[in-house]
């Protein structure tokens, strides 16, 4: 007989399975027990993000009570809230880093349409970087300093993310991009004129770039986790890593749609990722990474 714990677990792996393979590949090399609890991170995140893209007419209110419930103003109103608390309490998770990826979701509410580089960063690290925070939890990371390195690896895969949907995001009415990278409209990029190839390719070549300098931050800091936790944590940067190499070799062409990272070929990045496990010296975190995220929490500055 499979008890309640056991249902919740598998239950929390099939969703990453289904919906965020590259973070399931890399939780297969974790254990059983950072794994579980890895999924059930995934579970939440993945809870939320579907109540902001959904399609139910008081998403907001929804998305604000669960904001509340994080802040203790509410009764979790919800199983998928309260199973999240009590991981939270089990593995001191900060609940600022989960009101703040909250407010990311809330911020999605209004059709993404960013002026400039700033707001693209501070949306990146409130819907992701907030989850490399509360990852080093998970991981039992005792290094405090790791959580600056967190917030990259997590602002690296978004910026990723962003690079790889531009036209699923423009065909939902945003447009992630950077208006002083390309000043187009998400109508205007979902309809795909040929007009519109290049100077979005560009853009999508600035963001994977960006992309590039926190990746190479979260490289180092990878180093501050125990070591049980980084051969899987660097699988992940890898196998995430790749979706923008893809797009760089297919000439940025965005209006192909999706690139994805065949199982062979994470295969091979997880056993190239073995000589990242050399232990090297982690320099001082580059401030600069974290220039627009002033108030944050976790936060370098």
């Amino acid at each position: 007989m499979i008890d309640n714990s056991q249902s919740d677990n598998i239950s929390s792996k099939n969703l990453m399975a289904r919906h965020g393979k590259s973070f399931y590949w890399a939780s297969l090399f974790l254990g059983s027990k950072l794994a579980n609890s890895a999924a059930q991170l995934y579970k939440f995140c993945r809870f939320v993000d579907d109540v902001a893209d959904g399609d139910i007419p008081d998403r907001q209110a929804l998305l604000e009570n669960i904001r509340a419930c994080l802040n203790g103003h509410n009764q979790p109103a919800s199983s998928e809230i309260d199973a999240f608390l009590n991981l939270a309490a089990k593995h001191n998770i900060p609940l600022t880093a989960a009101s703040e990826l909250l407010d990311g979701m809330l911020s999605d509410q209004t059709p993404a349409c960013f002026e400039s580089e700033a707001e693209l960063l501070r949306y990146c690290y409130a819907v992701a970087g907030t989850v490399g925070i509360m990852m080093c939890r998970i991981l039992n990371c005792k290094e405090q300093r790791a959580e600056g390195f967190a917030i990259d690896l997590g602002i690296a895969m978004q910026l990723t993310n962003i690079a790889r949907d531009v036209l699923e995001d423009a065909q939902m009415a945003r447009r992630y991009l950077p208006a002083c990278w390309v000043n187009l409209t998400a109508s205007e990029i979902a309809n795909m004129n040929t007009t519109c190839h290049e100077p979005v390719a560009l853009a999508i070549k600035r963001t994977l770039d960006l992309a590039e300098d926190y990746y190479e931050s979260a490289l180092l800091g990878i180093q501050l986790l125990p070591f049980r936790s980084r051969f899987s944590i660097t699988v992940a940067l890898r196998v995430y890593r790749q979706i923008g190499i893809s797009l760089r070799q297919r000439d940025y062409c965005w209006w192909h749609g999706r690139v994805y990272v065949a199982t062979p070929k994470k295969a091979l990045l997880s056993l190239r990722s073995i000589v990242d496990l050399r232990p090297v010296k982690v320099p001082a975190h580059n401030k600069h990474l974290h220039r627009h995220l002033k108030g944050l929490s976790g936060a370098v500055s």
